[in-house]
């Protein structure tokens, strides 16, 4: 074939019951990396069901407009997969001939439940730039059948290739094709109000690194991209900030990956460099090791312009962090670090987590006095979800801590899947909520910090408040609307 047709899709994670009140500031950044690595080969359409909010009808309209040879699917996590699998239903009954491709973690972490749909031909495991490059020659008769990262049906068998290797020099990959989609409809606005959402816009999301050496038992980052910290340059991460302040006039920053202090030689040089070439900005760090920083990096980042970090300290008992996460925190070194951020002018949230198996209800409640505590200027506090082929999700097994009508199917990102004897999905239900609002808004010098990050007013303060209470009583009843 002389022209091959590629439709890129997110889609529409509102199609899931079970996640229905799924909100996430979404910009594709994987879809346009992998459009600027394959895009000199075919023919590109990036659609996003979640962000324009297609129904059923609208999507498959696009996909018939386009008329595609493949369509590949990314499916953002787990508890995502029912609508990746809803996409797949469509594209084939928009056209059989259209060859559907599931990726992105889902399908990396679960390719055995991605293949078992028969509308899905193709799953990619694994990291897809080079593979997805290779899938396509194969399918336009221009080489063979990628060796790695592929699994497939041949004969009514289903092929498992070895997974794809992980890619090595990220220096090496282009710029993402932001040209491809409306960027400015995800840039110059946040979709809720969240104190880690950017607080100027036009704004960029930065990924600096890929790969974990610390392997928390909750986490599926170890399956994903691997054990090994690979980080990209603090150049080419420059270079990436200069583009998008150039090209897209960006005003700040939000580097989304877990790792960007891993390497401190490497931080320091991004934070220097952007002091140096004029790219100091407003900037947010979503996900930081609170065991990599110390006062004079703080007092660094402070000067690059960081306003925000989330810290994740995840639990104040050192049992269940040493014996049940894996991650090397020290409550005593987080607490200095929370105060020193505070001083520096760092807005700080202190991430916790609640009810893993063999916790006990003192565990738990000395967790939440340990966050009283730490003090932060606010504080997230989440239940563990076992995730598949994680050691959370074996020692869920092994402990017999699944809820009893618990099912993958019916996986969800905040409804609790774990009991116990010492406590049930309703008692850590209520415990959040009501925990977060005395640890957040107990204050008024708390509350105007919080309305500010937000940029919200009190009423709208009082509204989330409010909803988040209501919102306990819905899952309690089982309506996820």
């Amino acid at each position: 074939m002389d022209s091959f047709r590629l439709a890129l899709v997110v889609p529409n994670f509102r199609w899931c019951e079970t996640e229905a009140r799924f909100l996430w500031d979404f910009i594709p950044y994987n879809l346009c990396l992998l459009a600027a690595v394959i895009r000199d080969r075919c023919e590109i359409r990036i659609i996003d069901a979640y962000h324009t909010n297609m129904d059923r009808q609208a999507f498959a309209k696009a996909i018939e407009g386009f008329d595609p040879h493949m369509v590949g699917i990314t499916v953002l996590m787990d508890q995502c997969a029912p609508a990746g699998h809803m996409a797949a239903e469509i594209v084939k009954e928009v056209s059989g001939d259209i060859k559907v491709v599931i990726g992105g973690v889902y399908a990396t972490v679960n390719p055995d439940l991605a293949i078992a749909d028969g509308n899905v031909d193709y799953v990619v495991v694994g990291e897809g730039e080079y593979v997805l490059c290779d899938l396509v020659n194969y399918l336009r008769g221009r080489g063979p059948m990628p060796e790695k990262g592929i699994v497939f049906r041949e004969n009514q068998r289903i092929i498992v290739t070895p997974r794809a290797d992980f890619i090595k020099d990220l220096d090496a990959l282009p710029l993402p094709a932001y040209d491809l989609i409306d960027l400015p409809g995800y840039i110059t606005k946040a979709e809720r109000n969240s104190v880690d959402a950017p607080s100027l816009f036009p704004y960029a999301r930065i990924l600096t690194s890929r790969g974990c050496p610390y392997g928390c038992s909750f986490c599926q980052v170890e399956i994903i991209s691997g054990r090994r910290f690979r980080p990209r340059s603090a150049e080419n991460i420059l270079k990436e900030i200069m583009w998008l302040k150039e090209e897209y006039g960006i005003k700040a920053l939000v580097f989304d990956d877990d790792n960007l202090f891993t390497d401190r030689k490497r931080a320091v040089a991004i934070l220097q460099g952007m002091i140096e070439r004029g790219l100091a900005m407003p900037w947010k760090s979503i996900a930081t090791a609170v065991f990599r920083l110390d006062a004079e990096l703080l007092e660094l980042m402070k000067n690059s312009g960081c306003e925000y970090i989330d810290v994740a300290i995840e639990s104040g008992t050192e049992r269940v962090l040493k014996d049940i996460i894996g991650k090397p925190v020290e409550l005593e070194h987080a607490k200095k670090i929370v105060a020193r951020a505070k001083e520096c002018g760092i807005f700080v949230t202190a991430n916790f987590i609640i009810g893993f198996p063999t916790e006990t209800w003192e565990e738990i409640r000395n967790t939440l006095h340990v966050a009283q505590e730490m003090d932060a200027d606010y504080t997230k506090i989440f239940g563990a979800i076992p995730l598949r082929h994680t050691k959370l999700w074996s020692l869920c097994e092994e402990s017999g801590a699944f809820k009893k009508d618990f099912s993958i199917s019916q996986m969800s990102w905040y409804a609790g899947q774990i009991e116990t004897e010492e406590f049930s999905s309703e008692d850590l239900t209520i415990l959040r909520a009501y925990e977060w609002d005395r640890l957040n808004f107990s204050t008024v010098e708390k509350r105007e910090k919080i309305k500010k990050m937000m940029h919200i007013d009190d009423n709208e303060l009082q509204r989330i408040r409010r909803e988040t209470r209501k919102n306990v009583i819905r899952q309690m009843r089982g309506d996820n609307r």
